[in-house]
Order: C-alpha cells, then structure tokens, then sequence
C-alpha cells in the first residue's frame, strides 16, 4: 500500500502524472464512446470546463505552466498492450469482447486532439473542439487534472507532519464512514469517485478500503485503470451527454421531443441487462417517463442524478406499475452527491421497494472538508460538458435548476418542449 503522504513530501509529485493511462476513466465513457463511434462519429462537438463554485479562483490557485504540463502529457498517452487485452478479453456486465474490434482498432491508434486553455479573470476557459468521439473522452481527464491541482496547490503549502496527520485523519474519516455502512443490510454500492477525486492515489486507496471494509457490498469502481489493477468490476453505464448532443443536432421540436429517447434506442440495439440503465432527468424525469415508449418500462432499471433522490425513486415505482411492471424487481441506482448518512436513509426507505445501489462519488474520494485551515481542500463542482454539437448550443435542465446549463433562450424552449413547469432548488454541492 503507498504512503500518500510520504509520496507528497519526498516527490512532489513529479513522479505522479495526475493522469496516468487512457483508461483512467470513467467506464461508462468508452461505452458510451462506442456508441457514439458507431451511430455519430462525424458530429462534431465542444467541451468546456464549467466551475459552478465561482469562489474558487482556479487560475489563481493553479499555474498555468503546470497545468499545461499535464494537459500535454495526457496528449502523449495511447493504451499498453496490457490495457488493449484487458478491454478485449474481459467480461462487463457478464459479457465477454464488450467492446468491438473496430471501435479497439481506432482507441489503440487514438492520441487526445488539441486543447484551448485561457485565463479570464481568476478562472480559466479550457475548451476542445473535434468529433465527437474522440473529443468526448477529454472530458473525465480534464476534470481530474484541475481537482488534483487544486489539492495540490494546498498541499504544498503543508509541512511533512502534517501531512501525515493530514491522511491519518483523511483515512480515518473514510473508515469511519464504511464502519458505518456495513451496518446497512444488503447493501451494494460502487465507487464513481474518478471526476473529482482528491488525486489518484487517493481513489485507489479509498476503492482498496471499500474492497476489505465492505466485501460483497462493494460492487466496483467506476475507474477503468482502478478496476483493472485490483481486479474489480468496473461499473458503469450512461450519461446526460448523449441526450444533450442527440437534442442539439434536432431539426426541429418534434425532433427535439423524440431526441432523448433515440438515444436509447441506440442504447437497446447495443447493449441488454444491467447496462439497460435509464438516466431519465436530461431535461425533467416526470416528463420523460410520462412519454416514453412502453419498451423502455422493460430495461433493468434507471439512475437518479439530481432533484430530490427519493421523489425521483417514487415516480419511477409509480411509471413501472402503470406500465405494468413489477417495480421490486427494478434496479435504482442513486449516484448524487451521496453521502453515508444519505446512503443509509434512501436504503431503508426504499428497501423492498426496488433493487437500490449507489455510486458514491466526491464525498468518498474527495471528503476533507475541515481538515485544513480555512477548509482549503472542501470540495467543489467542477463540471466539463458538451455546449455545441455542429455549431448548436447543447441545453441540460435537469431535476434541480440550479444545475441547468445552455443559452436562456434554448433552456426556455427545452423547458416547452418538454412540459417542465416549476422546479424545486436544491443547493450543489459536488
């Protein structure tokens, strides 16, 4: 096991690239990469990096030398021979040879296309333009690279005691809080920590508790490179980018309506089982449950990512009995902002009701708030999302407005298109 803190002091991290392999990633994104390569390669999109925690002044914490640094290294990266035969010849989700000879041929070939990095004011505009494919995959890389800087900006301020004691109670903290979780029954819950993570190190520390802390509750690691050392099941679906992209690249508003249920339809000719996940709050879960095809009511099951957890949990029961299916044999899994005491409240509430899970994201790999003056290391939301698909703006509403994102102009015709009437805010935390 690496001493994080000793790697800190004695190192500096030099010999630590933030980003260490192409499949330091979120596993969901090289299937839906996949299935972008398949149904859209020629789209072409851009990413840009979105800090909705403006009190955070990153071009003012991070050196732009350094940043640069890493960025380019992640340009350098392409898959080992050891990672090629990984993504071949495992099993995901019970199938073998997941991803297609075609689509390995260009990811073994594949290099990350340029970047646009700008200081405005005491933040930074990071942007990548390209086709979509391989554009898309800067994304979880990106974001990993800023949180970690960040940490590290604080870190270096740190002498070597305390950075010891720094872990110790880092460590602790997260042990505490798997303690407190072996005491929920039946419980199955996942590591989606990769975005925003604390670093590296960090993640792969905290997945290693999970694994002796929680045994069989703890079903994997969202982290592809993660999943693959420790010989876990990497875990992972969909995302709000392909109904943001789908959208974008629609004629019309008839078209829009139909966009985000296209997508799936992909989705289903692709993949079956536990992969048929349902992220259904893109642009509001009620209405998009309300319209959907009855096809949809026989996938496993969907994903609950913002608004009130256990109201999103309810109307998906409430559409699986109208549609004639048997909500106790549905698969939810909860994966915003979670936290332990959260985790073991939605658990209890729906226990019997559906097949719950959790990702639990930041608040396992990034929990430090209080744990330095001025709570320096808390964590933020930092966001990279898709804001143009051939030159149209991309809109997301989301179940919280709070986290709708795309020109007022579009986010008010979405909100037309698809019924969304009041929301309810809920503050962000990650």
């Amino acid at each position: 096991m690496v001493d994080i803190a000793s790697r800190v002091w004695n190192h500096k991290w030099k010999i630590d690239p933030i980003v260490r392999s192409l499949i330091d990633t979120d596993f969901y994104k090289l299937l839906m990469c996949q299935s972008v390569f398949r149904n859209k390669p020629e789209t072409q999109v851009t990413f840009s990096l979105i800090n909705r925690s403006k009190h955070i002044p990153l071009a003012d914490l991070i050196d732009e030398g350094e940043l640069r640094e890493q960025l380019d290294h992640i340009r350098s990266l392409s898959l080992s021979r050891g990672e090629s035969t990984w993504l071949r010849g495992n099993t995901f989700y019970g199938k073998r040879q997941m991803f297609r000879p075609d689509f390995m041929e260009w990811f073994e070939g594949l290099r990350l296309p340029p970047y646009h990095l700008e200081r405005k004011g005491d933040q930074y505009e990071l942007t990548f333009e390209g086709s979509w494919p391989e554009v898309m995959l800067w994304e979880i890389p990106a974001l990993a690279v800023l949180m970690e800087l960040r940490s590290r900006a604080v870190l270096d301020r740190m002498g070597r005691f305390e950075l010891q004691v720094l872990y110790a109670r880092g460590m602790t903290r997260v042990w505490e809080k798997i303690e407190a979780l072996r005491e929920t029954p039946d419980l199955s819950i996942a590591d989606f920590g990769t975005r925003r993570r604390h670093s590296f190190l960090w993640q792969d520390w905290c997945v290693q508790a999970m694994q002796e802390g929680l045994g069989d509750a703890f079903t994997g690691t969202s982290n592809c490179k993660i999943a693959m050392s420790r010989e876990v099941e990497a875990i992972g679906t969909n995302a709000h980018e392909l109904p943001m992209v789908y959208a974008a690249l629609a004629k019309d508003d008839a078209a829009l309506a139909q966009a985000p249920y296209d997508v799936l339809q992909d989705w289903h000719d692709e993949h079956e089982g536990n992969l048929r996940i349902i992220l259904p709050d893109t642009y509001g879960t009620k209405g998009f449950l309300d319209n959907a095809p009855d096809w949809l009511a026989g996938w496993t099951g969907i994903r609950v990512d913002s608004g009130d957890p256990a109201v999103a949990a309810q109307t998906a029961i409430d559409w699986w009995k109208s549609r004639g299916e048997d909500p106790s044999e549905k698969r939810v899994i909860f994966s915003d902002g979670l936290d332990v005491a959260k985790i073991k409240e939605l658990h209890q509430q729906f226990a019997g009701k559906v097949k719950a899970s959790f990702g639990w994201g930041t608040l396992l790999t990034n929990d430090f708030r209080g744990l330095v003056p001025d709570d320096a290391l808390a964590p933020f939301s930092l966001v990279c999302k898709a804001v143009k698909a051939n030159g149209s703006p991309t809109v997301k509403l989301s179940d919280n407005p709070n986290k709708a994102m795309g020109p007022q102009s579009e986010i008010d015709r979405y909100k037309r298109v698809f019924g969304v009437g009041d929301q309810a805010a809920q503050k962000v935390i990650v």
